[in-house]
Protein backbone atom coordinates (compact mmCIF):
# COMPACT_ATOMS: atom_id res chain seq x y z
CA UNK A 1 0.00 0.00 0.00
CA UNK A 2 1.41 3.39 -1.00
CA UNK A 3 0.23 6.96 -1.31
CA UNK A 4 0.94 8.21 -4.82
CA UNK A 5 0.04 11.88 -4.45
CA UNK A 6 -1.65 14.48 -2.27
CA UNK A 7 -3.36 17.69 -3.34
CA UNK A 8 -4.52 20.40 -0.94
CA UNK A 9 -6.54 23.56 -1.40
CA UNK A 10 -7.16 26.09 1.39
CA UNK A 11 -5.93 23.55 3.93
CA UNK A 12 -4.47 25.33 6.98
CA UNK A 13 -1.52 27.39 5.69
CA UNK A 14 -1.62 25.88 2.18
CA UNK A 15 -3.50 27.83 -0.45
CA UNK A 16 -2.60 25.15 -2.98
CA UNK A 17 -0.27 22.18 -2.80
CA UNK A 18 0.51 19.18 -4.98
CA UNK A 19 3.01 16.55 -3.90
CA UNK A 20 4.01 13.21 -5.43
CA UNK A 21 5.50 10.73 -2.98
CA UNK A 22 8.12 8.06 -3.44
CA UNK A 23 7.14 4.51 -2.51
CA UNK A 24 10.06 4.53 -0.05
CA UNK A 25 11.18 7.21 2.40
CA UNK A 26 9.95 10.79 2.00
CA UNK A 27 11.45 13.59 4.08
CA UNK A 28 9.69 16.90 4.77
CA UNK A 29 12.15 19.23 6.43
CA UNK A 30 12.15 22.88 7.46
CA UNK A 31 11.90 25.13 10.48
CA UNK A 32 9.08 24.80 12.98
CA UNK A 33 5.63 26.23 12.17
CA UNK A 34 6.13 26.05 8.39
CA UNK A 35 3.42 23.46 7.65
CA UNK A 36 5.21 20.08 7.71
CA UNK A 37 2.82 18.46 10.16
CA UNK A 38 -0.17 19.83 8.22
CA UNK A 39 0.73 17.52 5.32
CA UNK A 40 0.77 14.49 7.61
CA UNK A 41 -2.50 15.61 9.15
CA UNK A 42 -4.15 15.86 5.71
CA UNK A 43 -3.10 12.28 4.93
CA UNK A 44 -4.51 11.15 8.26
CA UNK A 45 -7.80 12.99 7.67
CA UNK A 46 -8.18 11.22 4.30
CA UNK A 47 -7.57 7.85 5.96
CA UNK A 48 -9.72 8.28 9.07
CA UNK A 49 -11.90 11.40 8.47
CA UNK A 50 -10.42 12.88 11.67
CA UNK A 51 -7.43 15.05 12.57
CA UNK A 52 -4.82 13.32 14.73
CA UNK A 53 -4.75 16.58 16.71
CA UNK A 54 -8.44 16.36 17.47
CA UNK A 55 -9.04 19.57 15.48
CA UNK A 56 -12.48 20.43 14.17
CA UNK A 57 -13.01 20.96 10.45
CA UNK A 58 -13.44 24.72 10.83
CA UNK A 59 -10.01 24.90 12.49
CA UNK A 60 -8.38 23.15 9.53
CA UNK A 61 -9.79 25.40 6.82
CA UNK A 62 -7.58 28.29 5.73
CA UNK A 63 -8.51 31.71 7.12
CA UNK A 64 -10.94 33.81 5.07
CA UNK A 65 -12.23 30.79 3.12
CA UNK A 66 -15.36 28.73 3.63
CA UNK A 67 -14.08 25.31 2.59
CA UNK A 68 -10.99 23.21 1.97
CA UNK A 69 -10.23 20.24 -0.28
CA UNK A 70 -7.99 17.20 0.03
CA UNK A 71 -7.41 14.81 -2.84
CA UNK A 72 -5.25 11.73 -2.35
CA UNK A 73 -4.36 8.92 -4.76
CA UNK A 74 -3.39 5.62 -3.16
CA UNK A 75 -2.34 2.31 -4.68
CA UNK A 76 -3.12 -1.14 -3.28
CA UNK A 77 -1.59 -3.86 -5.43
CA UNK A 78 -2.39 -2.94 -9.02
CA UNK A 79 -5.43 -0.83 -8.11
CA UNK A 80 -5.31 2.95 -7.70
CA UNK A 81 -8.01 4.69 -5.65
CA UNK A 82 -8.82 8.38 -5.43
CA UNK A 83 -10.07 9.81 -2.15
CA UNK A 84 -11.66 13.28 -2.17
CA UNK A 85 -12.46 15.16 1.02
CA UNK A 86 -14.42 18.42 1.12
CA UNK A 87 -14.23 20.24 4.46
CA UNK A 88 -16.83 22.91 5.11
CA UNK A 89 -16.78 25.59 7.75
CA UNK A 90 -20.51 25.55 8.48
CA UNK A 91 -21.54 22.05 7.29
CA UNK A 92 -20.59 18.41 7.66
CA UNK A 93 -17.63 17.29 5.55
CA UNK A 94 -18.23 15.46 2.30
CA UNK A 95 -16.18 12.61 0.87
CA UNK A 96 -15.94 10.51 -2.27
CA UNK A 97 -14.05 7.37 -3.27
CA UNK A 98 -13.22 7.06 -6.96
CA UNK A 99 -15.78 9.76 -7.71
CA UNK A 100 -18.62 8.05 -5.81
CA UNK A 101 -20.04 10.01 -2.88
CA UNK A 102 -19.58 8.36 0.49
CA UNK A 103 -22.77 8.40 2.57
CA UNK A 104 -21.09 7.35 5.81
CA UNK A 105 -17.61 8.40 6.79
CA UNK A 106 -16.96 4.86 8.05
CA UNK A 107 -16.83 3.73 4.41
CA UNK A 108 -13.43 5.43 4.14
CA UNK A 109 -11.87 3.33 6.87
CA UNK A 110 -9.64 0.58 5.51
CA UNK A 111 -9.10 2.14 2.07
CA UNK A 112 -5.71 3.29 3.28
CA UNK A 113 -4.14 2.25 6.58
CA UNK A 114 -1.81 4.69 8.29
CA UNK A 115 0.20 4.55 11.50
CA UNK A 116 0.92 7.98 13.00
CA UNK A 117 3.90 8.40 15.32
CA UNK A 118 4.56 11.73 17.04
CA UNK A 119 6.44 12.95 20.14
CA UNK A 120 3.11 12.84 21.99
CA UNK A 121 3.08 9.06 21.47
CA UNK A 122 6.41 8.82 23.29
CA UNK A 123 4.64 10.28 26.31
CA UNK A 124 1.58 8.05 26.06
CA UNK A 125 2.59 5.98 29.09
CA UNK A 126 2.97 8.84 31.55
CA UNK A 127 -0.02 10.72 30.16
CA UNK A 128 -3.58 10.08 31.31
CA UNK A 129 -5.78 7.07 30.46
CA UNK A 130 -7.63 9.02 27.75
CA UNK A 131 -4.51 9.02 25.56
CA UNK A 132 -4.10 5.27 25.92
CA UNK A 133 -7.77 4.67 25.07
CA UNK A 134 -7.37 6.94 22.07
CA UNK A 135 -4.40 4.88 20.86
CA UNK A 136 -6.50 1.70 20.93
CA UNK A 137 -9.51 3.32 19.30
CA UNK A 138 -7.64 5.01 16.46
CA UNK A 139 -6.08 1.75 15.32
CA UNK A 140 -9.07 -0.52 15.91
CA UNK A 141 -11.36 1.85 13.99
CA UNK A 142 -9.09 1.54 10.93
CA UNK A 143 -8.97 -2.25 11.16
CA UNK A 144 -12.49 -3.13 12.23
CA UNK A 145 -15.60 -1.36 10.93
CA UNK A 146 -17.81 -3.23 13.38
CA UNK A 147 -15.73 -1.83 16.23
CA UNK A 148 -16.05 1.65 14.72
CA UNK A 149 -19.84 1.26 14.67
CA UNK A 150 -19.96 -0.11 18.22
CA UNK A 151 -17.67 2.62 19.58
CA UNK A 152 -19.63 5.42 17.91
CA UNK A 153 -22.91 3.95 19.14
CA UNK A 154 -21.53 3.59 22.66
CA UNK A 155 -20.23 7.17 22.75
CA UNK A 156 -23.59 8.49 21.56
CA UNK A 157 -25.36 6.48 24.27
CA UNK A 158 -22.99 7.83 26.95
CA UNK A 159 -23.63 11.40 25.80
CA UNK A 160 -27.41 10.89 25.76
CA UNK A 161 -27.38 9.22 29.17
CA UNK A 162 -25.25 12.01 30.65
CA UNK A 163 -27.64 14.62 29.26
CA UNK A 164 -30.52 12.75 30.88
CA UNK A 165 -28.69 12.50 34.22
CA UNK A 166 -28.23 16.26 34.23
CA UNK A 167 -31.96 16.78 33.61
CA UNK A 168 -33.15 14.47 36.39
CA UNK A 169 -32.63 17.05 39.15
CA UNK A 170 -35.22 19.26 37.43
CA UNK A 171 -37.46 16.54 35.98
CA UNK A 172 -37.27 13.43 38.26
CA UNK A 173 -40.03 11.67 36.29
CA UNK A 174 -37.52 11.11 33.45
CA UNK A 175 -35.75 8.48 35.56
CA UNK A 176 -37.75 5.67 33.95
CA UNK A 177 -36.14 6.49 30.57
CA UNK A 178 -32.66 5.69 31.92
CA UNK A 179 -33.31 2.04 31.13
CA UNK A 180 -33.34 2.82 27.39
CA UNK A 181 -29.80 4.24 27.48
CA UNK A 182 -28.56 1.63 29.94
CA UNK A 183 -29.46 -1.12 27.48
CA UNK A 184 -27.64 0.74 24.68
CA UNK A 185 -24.58 1.21 26.87
CA UNK A 186 -24.41 -2.47 27.75
CA UNK A 187 -25.12 -3.65 24.21
CA UNK A 188 -22.38 -1.65 22.51
CA UNK A 189 -20.03 -1.19 25.45
CA UNK A 190 -19.68 -4.95 25.99
CA UNK A 191 -18.52 -5.36 22.39
CA UNK A 192 -16.03 -2.49 22.78
CA UNK A 193 -14.56 -4.17 25.87
CA UNK A 194 -14.23 -7.55 24.13
CA UNK A 195 -12.52 -6.08 21.05
CA UNK A 196 -10.10 -4.02 23.14
CA UNK A 197 -9.20 -7.14 25.12
CA UNK A 198 -8.41 -9.05 21.92
CA UNK A 199 -6.41 -6.12 20.53
CA UNK A 200 -4.20 -5.93 23.62
CA UNK A 201 -3.69 -9.70 23.55
CA UNK A 202 -2.56 -9.50 19.92
CA UNK A 203 -0.20 -6.61 20.72
CA UNK A 204 1.29 -8.60 23.57
CA UNK A 205 2.37 -11.38 21.22
CA UNK A 206 4.37 -8.85 19.22
CA UNK A 207 5.61 -6.30 21.73
CA UNK A 208 7.61 -8.64 23.97
CA UNK A 209 10.36 -9.59 21.49
CA UNK A 210 10.55 -6.01 20.15
CA UNK A 211 11.02 -4.50 23.59
CA UNK A 212 13.55 -7.12 24.61
CA UNK A 213 15.74 -6.13 21.63
CA UNK A 214 15.28 -2.41 22.28
CA UNK A 215 16.32 -2.82 25.91
CA UNK A 216 19.35 -4.92 25.06
CA UNK A 217 17.74 -8.03 26.52
CA UNK A 218 17.38 -6.43 29.96
CA UNK A 219 13.62 -5.88 30.05
CA UNK A 220 10.46 -7.86 29.45
CA UNK A 221 7.37 -5.77 28.66
CA UNK A 222 3.78 -6.90 29.07
CA UNK A 223 0.61 -4.92 28.40
CA UNK A 224 -2.31 -5.37 30.77
CA UNK A 225 -5.76 -4.25 29.67
CA UNK A 226 -7.61 -2.70 32.61
CA UNK A 227 -11.31 -2.56 31.80
CA UNK A 228 -13.34 -0.32 34.06
CA UNK A 229 -15.92 -3.10 34.10
CA UNK A 230 -16.00 -6.64 32.69
CA UNK A 231 -18.29 -7.22 29.72
CA UNK A 232 -20.25 -9.98 31.42
CA UNK A 233 -20.97 -7.89 34.53
CA UNK A 234 -21.53 -4.51 32.83
CA UNK A 235 -25.33 -4.69 33.14
CA UNK A 236 -25.25 -5.54 36.85
CA UNK A 237 -22.59 -2.97 37.79
CA UNK A 238 -24.28 -0.21 35.79
CA UNK A 239 -27.55 -0.89 37.59
CA UNK A 240 -25.87 -0.87 41.00
CA UNK A 241 -24.27 2.51 40.27
CA UNK A 242 -27.43 4.21 39.05
CA UNK A 243 -28.12 6.22 42.22
CA UNK A 244 -24.48 7.32 42.34
CA UNK A 245 -24.61 8.37 38.67
CA UNK A 246 -27.73 10.42 39.34
CA UNK A 247 -25.99 12.22 42.21
CA UNK A 248 -22.86 12.88 40.16
CA UNK A 249 -24.86 13.61 36.98
CA UNK A 250 -22.50 11.53 34.86
CA UNK A 251 -21.94 7.90 33.83
CA UNK A 252 -19.23 6.55 36.12
CA UNK A 253 -18.89 3.03 34.76
CA UNK A 254 -18.04 1.72 31.30
CA UNK A 255 -15.25 1.39 28.71
CA UNK A 256 -14.95 5.18 28.44
CA UNK A 257 -12.93 4.78 31.68
CA UNK A 258 -10.68 1.89 30.58
CA UNK A 259 -6.88 1.96 30.76
CA UNK A 260 -3.78 -0.04 29.78
CA UNK A 261 -0.96 -0.89 32.16
CA UNK A 262 2.67 -1.34 31.07
CA UNK A 263 4.54 -3.89 33.17
CA UNK A 264 8.34 -4.09 32.80
CA UNK A 265 10.02 -6.85 34.79
CA UNK A 266 7.01 -6.90 37.09
CA UNK A 267 6.99 -3.12 37.70
CA UNK A 268 4.21 -0.68 36.69
CA UNK A 269 6.23 1.84 34.68
CA UNK A 270 3.33 4.29 34.51
CA UNK A 271 4.03 5.02 38.17
CA UNK A 272 7.55 3.77 38.86
CA UNK A 273 9.33 3.70 35.49
CA UNK A 274 12.06 6.09 34.44
CA UNK A 275 11.50 8.43 31.51
CA UNK A 276 13.85 6.26 29.44
CA UNK A 277 11.85 3.13 30.24
CA UNK A 278 8.59 4.85 29.36
CA UNK A 279 9.89 6.15 26.03
CA UNK A 280 11.35 2.77 25.09
CA UNK A 281 8.05 1.05 25.92
CA UNK A 282 6.17 3.64 23.83
CA UNK A 283 8.47 3.00 20.87
CA UNK A 284 7.95 -0.76 21.29
CA UNK A 285 4.19 -0.13 21.30
CA UNK A 286 4.29 1.71 17.97
CA UNK A 287 6.54 -0.87 16.33
CA UNK A 288 4.22 -3.63 17.53
CA UNK A 289 1.27 -1.68 16.12
CA UNK A 290 2.94 -1.61 12.69
CA UNK A 291 3.50 -5.37 12.76
CA UNK A 292 -0.07 -6.00 13.90
CA UNK A 293 -1.49 -3.91 11.05
CA UNK A 294 0.71 -5.74 8.53
CA UNK A 295 -0.72 -9.06 9.66
CA UNK A 296 -4.32 -7.82 9.71
CA UNK A 297 -4.38 -6.28 6.24
CA UNK A 298 -1.81 -8.59 4.60
CA UNK A 299 -0.07 -5.46 3.34
CA UNK A 300 2.10 -2.66 4.69
CA UNK A 301 0.53 0.47 6.19
CA UNK A 302 1.83 3.96 5.46
CA UNK A 303 3.91 5.30 8.34
CA UNK A 304 3.75 8.98 9.29
CA UNK A 305 6.62 10.10 11.56
CA UNK A 306 6.19 13.60 12.93
CA UNK A 307 9.53 14.87 14.25
CA UNK A 308 10.06 11.71 16.29
CA UNK A 309 13.73 11.05 15.56
CA UNK A 310 14.90 14.15 17.43
CA UNK A 311 13.29 12.66 20.56
CA UNK A 312 15.24 9.37 20.37
CA UNK A 313 18.86 8.50 21.07
CA UNK A 314 21.01 7.13 18.24
CA UNK A 315 20.45 3.46 19.14
CA UNK A 316 16.65 3.81 19.12
CA UNK A 317 16.79 5.96 15.97
CA UNK A 318 18.71 3.22 14.19
CA UNK A 319 16.37 0.50 15.44
CA UNK A 320 13.30 2.42 14.30
CA UNK A 321 14.72 3.27 10.89
CA UNK A 322 15.86 -0.31 10.32
CA UNK A 323 12.41 -1.61 11.31
CA UNK A 324 10.54 0.52 8.75
CA UNK A 325 12.77 0.23 5.69
CA UNK A 326 10.17 -1.85 3.80
CA UNK A 327 7.30 0.60 4.50
CA UNK A 328 6.37 3.80 2.71
CA UNK A 329 7.20 6.50 5.23
CA UNK A 330 6.64 10.25 5.35
CA UNK A 331 8.91 11.88 7.92
CA UNK A 332 9.00 15.46 9.16
CA UNK A 333 12.12 16.94 10.73
CA UNK A 334 13.88 20.29 11.14
CA UNK A 335 17.09 19.11 9.47
CA UNK A 336 18.65 16.19 7.64
CA UNK A 337 21.49 15.53 10.08
CA UNK A 338 19.86 12.54 11.74
CA UNK A 339 19.52 10.79 8.38
CA UNK A 340 23.01 11.65 7.20
CA UNK A 341 24.46 10.45 10.50
CA UNK A 342 22.55 7.19 10.27
CA UNK A 343 23.28 6.75 6.56
CA UNK A 344 19.63 6.00 6.08
CA UNK A 345 18.29 5.52 2.57
CA UNK A 346 16.23 8.55 1.50
CA UNK A 347 14.15 8.41 -1.67
CA UNK A 348 12.68 11.90 -1.83
CA UNK A 349 13.32 15.14 0.05
CA UNK A 350 11.06 18.20 0.23
CA UNK A 351 11.79 21.53 1.87
CA UNK A 352 8.79 23.23 3.47
CA UNK A 353 8.82 27.02 3.88
CA UNK A 354 5.72 28.96 4.97
CA UNK A 355 3.20 26.76 3.19
CA UNK A 356 5.25 26.20 0.04
CA UNK A 357 7.02 23.04 -1.04
CA UNK A 358 10.27 22.58 -2.91
CA UNK A 359 11.53 19.20 -4.15
CA UNK A 360 15.16 19.05 -3.07
CA UNK A 361 16.05 15.57 -4.31
CA UNK A 362 14.22 12.84 -6.19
Amino acid sequence: MVIKSLELKNYRNYKELYIEFSEGTNILYGNNAQGKTNILEAIYVCATTKSHRGSKDKEIINFNTEDAHICMHIQRGAVVHKIDMHLKRAKTKGAAIDGLIVKKSSELFGIVNVVFFSPEDLRIIKNGPADRRRFIDLELCQLNKIYLHDLNSYQKAVNQRNNLLRQLSMVPSLKDTLEVWDSQLVRYGSQVIKERQLFVEELNRLIGPIHEKLSGGKEKLRLVYEPNVEAQSFDRVLSSRQDNDIRQKTTTVGPHRDDINFIVNGIDIRKFGSQGQQRTAALSLKLAEIELVKGKINDTPVLLLDDVLSELDSFRQNYLLESIKDIQTVITCTGLDEFVNNRFSINKVFKVVEGTLETVSD
